[in-house]
This record gives structure tokens, sequence and C-alpha cells, in this order.
């Protein structure tokens, strides 16, 4: 065995399995000759040496970090040609993760963290694009003109600390500035009881505001969003805002075995402590207006006051309707055959019913968040969780002042049960609106007027 370092590169081919079982014989003639005309002459000209292949993809070590990025950009960009006659969905597309580090090389084979590191880049990246670890880019950052894009820290299978994840595909969006404000973020990481690690982080000054968990979250990622982005920023404004990833998404653990309601407010209760909270405004926008629900009822003396965006009483599937539950059964339908597919089918079917009117740049970017904030499985089993909620007993309870806002158009969730969600706690005030999104983009009409109602009520109350 000799140990040293080395650029490594993992490559596979996306939706490997679709694809033979489509035209086998058509797709392995093609990837063959991809590997004869371009693959492998690209690899050997750039001093590479493969160090074993599967049916969809590769292995391949490089002496130079350098030289290991410009290889698989170059078989990137050539792919993209050498497919554009095919259709969309019977394309050969190749994701590439590349990580250098101390690798042990043994008969031929290569193994180390170094490797496992890179094979999960590999499955961060886009169709036809390319990721890799900070340390790449920080080797090559100044040797190549070509625009990398700063994914934040990323929690992948099997590798206890979060990688900073950097990407470049062909065709890359404009560059999202990042918020002042969120320079300042740093994450944190805290247990809940479990033993669970939590990622939180804490910006801005002023009275404390805590967000709790909505569907999927990455709490540095999220800074890039072009419609978290300006949301979070303009909260942070005059408030210091708490957040944090719930369990099984984003910087959080991934591998946990409980996935409850009764988990996440374990999780809420140990970031509040590590963040020293005494009384704070307690935000919850979709699901995490549940959420907030039942953690003011069981600590009314911790929350000044509620905030609830969009969110629900009742799950989709404890709303007794067949509409619900169909879309439902449909969405873990699309997220079990099509996460992280290039088939828009897949990923539209997701994105429309939060983000009706958003431009395709927004929903793009929503498109990713979701990819990289959770794994299929852990996905489904949020939805799972959400879907079967019912809190018309919690709401009842509730005794602080709560705030209920709803856009009138929400496609996701009704504006029919932030009523019934402001009918059920006592004293509440309702606000409807302009709009058809899940979310309040900057420049809608609704991304201003929600915070005037915010500010005068977090005046009065927080």
């Amino acid at each position: 065995m000799e140990r040293r370092l080395a650029a490594v590169v993992a490559a596979d081919m996306v939706g490997y399995s679709r694809l033979m079982e489509t035209d086998e014989d058509g797709i392995l003639a093609r990837q063959k000759s991809h590997r004869k005309e371009l693959m492998d002459p690209e690899i050997a000209r750039y001093r590479g040496r493969i160090v074993k292949t599967t049916g969809d993809g590769m292995l391949a070590e490089f002496t130079s970090a350098q030289d290991a990025v410009r290889c698989a950009i170059d078989i990137q960009t050539g792919m993209a040609g050498r497919e554009a006659d095919q259709n969309e969905d019977r394309r050969i597309k190749y994701r590439f993760g590349i990580n250098l580090g101390d690798v042990v090389f043994d008969d031929g084979d290569i193994f180390g963290d170094g490797v496992n590191v890179a094979a999960r880049l590999e499955g961060l990246a886009e169709p036809g694009g390319v990721c890799i670890s900070d340390i790449v880019h920080q080797t090559v950052l100044d040797r190549l003109d070509v625009p990398f894009r700063d994914m934040g820290g990323q929690r992948v299978k099997n590798i206890s600390r979060p990688i900073r994840v950097w990407q470049w595909t062909p065709n890359a969006p404009p560059k999202r500035e990042t918020p002042a404000v969120a320079l300042n973020q740093r994450v944190q990481f805290t247990a809940s009881v479990d033993g669970t690690h939590i990622a939180w982080a804490s910006v801005g000054e002023g009275p404390p505001v805590f967000k709790a968990p909505n569907y999927l979250n990455h709490i540095e990622y999220e800074w890039t969003s072009p419609f978290w982005g300006p949301f979070l920023a303009e909260f942070a404004r005059k408030n210091r805002l708490i957040r944090f990833d719930q369990r099984g998404n984003g910087l959080s653990d991934w591998d946990v075995d409980k996935i409850s309601p009764e988990a996440m407010i374990e999780d809420m209760e140990a970031v509040v402590a590590a963040a020293g909270l005494e009384r704070f405004a307690l935000f919850g926008i979709s699901q995490g207006s549940a959420f907030s629900v039942r953690y003011a009822v069981k600590h009314p003396e911790k929350v000044s006051c509620l905030i609830l965006f969009n969110g629900y009483t009742r799950g989709r599937r404890a709303r007794g309707n067949a509409e619900d539950e169909a879309y439902h059964n449909a969405s873990q339908m699309m997220v079990r055959e099509g996460w992280g597919s290039t088939n828009r089918v897949y990923r539209d079917f997701l994105t429309t019913r939060f983000l009706t009117d958003a431009t395709q740049e927004v929903k793009d970017s929503f498109d990713e968040l979701q990819r990289i904030s959770g794994s299929a499985e852990n996905v489904m089993r949020i939805s799972d969780m959400n879907s079967v909620i019912d809190n018309s007993d919690y709401a009842r309870q509730v005794r602080v002042p709560t705030l209920v806002l709803h856009i009138t158009g929400d496609n996701s969730v009704p504006v029919s049960e932030g009523r019934l969600t402001a009918r059920l706690i006592p004293g509440a005030q309702f606000v409807e609106l302009p709009g058809n999104n899940h979310v309040a983009l900057e420049g809608d009409p609704c991304f201003e007027m929600f915070f005037d109602e915010v500010r005068a009520f977090l005046a009065k109350h927080g």
C-alpha cells in the first residue's frame, strides 16, 4: 500500500437505469463512443489515470487538481455537443465530483476519505455539471478562467463534517449577490435530545425572532436564493434572526432514526437553549406554522408573539379532501422517481405549486435548493409527517398574541387553511396578501405589505 496526495475525479451517468430500460443497445453504443472518442482521450491528455469503471461511471486520479478540473469541464462541454441532437429525456449526461486529498493506493485501486468525498460531490452536481471541494477551488481559483458558484456547506452521506462545495455548470445563471448581513453569519451546531446534530445560525441585531423550519432548508445556501435571500435580509434588518435546518436536511444530520412532530419540537428547544433565547417572537412559514403553534402551547413563557405565514392547521391528508390526498400521493411518486432527474417534468411538478407566478430563474433556484437540501428518502419522510398533522386542538390552546398572514392565491396551501388557523387561535389577527406564490418575492406587492404588517405587530408585541 502507498499513501499520497491526489486529485480524485468521480463521474456518474445520470438516470442510467432509466436510460438502459428504454434503449439498452443504443445507450451502450453511445456510451462506448463517448468513452473512446472523448472521455478517455481527455483524461490521457491531462495526464490522468482511470482507476476503475462501472456500468454507469468511473473513478480517475490526477497528480494535478488543475488538470483534473480542466479535464472534467472539457468532457462536460464536449458531451453537451455530442448529445445535442437527442431528446432531452434521452440524453446521456454525466455528473463530476472532484476532491484533493490523501489517498491510499493498493493493488491498482484507490481508497480513503479523499475518494469518498469526491463520490459525494458527484452526487451533488447538476447533470452536465462539476462540483469541487473547497480545497480544490482554492487550488485552482487563480489558474482557471471559469466561474464556480459557491454552494455553501453541504451535509453528505457517511461524512461527519459539512463539506463546502463549488459548482460549475455549462449555462451558469448570473451570480447571485449575497446580502451583506449574511457575511456575519456563523453556523453552529447543537445536539438534540436523541443526539442528532442540528445546524443553526443567528444574524442581525434587535429583538429576537426565532424562525421555525419549513419543508426544506439550508441556512447557508438560502442567502444566495433570489427568494429567500431578500426575505431573510429584510427580517434581519431590525431584528436578531435565529434559524436552523431541521433534522434530515440542510447542514443538520441526514441519517436520523426519527422524523416526527415530537422530534421537531425537541430540536426547536435545543436551538433555543443553544442561542440563549429567553423570550422571543416565533415565526413560522408553511410547515413551520404548525410547529410554531405547538411550541407556543408548550412554552408560552418563551414566546412573546406568533407570526404565521402561508401555514396550515391540517396537513394535506388530514383535510378530508380527495384532491389533496391525490396530490400528496403524486408528489411522493415524483420525489421517489425523479429527485435530481434531468427531466423537467419532475421538477416542474414540485416547483410550480410553490411558485406559480415566479420567473424561471427563481423556479430554477428553488429546484436547486430542494435538490441539495435533502435526499429523496428524507424529503418523503418529512412530507409524510407534515401531511397528517392536525393542529386544531393545539391552535385552540394558544394564549399569545398571533398574527396570521396568507397570500390569497397560494396554490401550495389554500387561503382557507390560513383563515381556519386564525379562527381557531383566540384573538388572532388575519391579513390576506395579494399574489399567487407560496413565498413573498422581493418586488411583489405582498413583500412590502408583509413586512409593514409584521413590523407593526412586532413593535407592539415583539
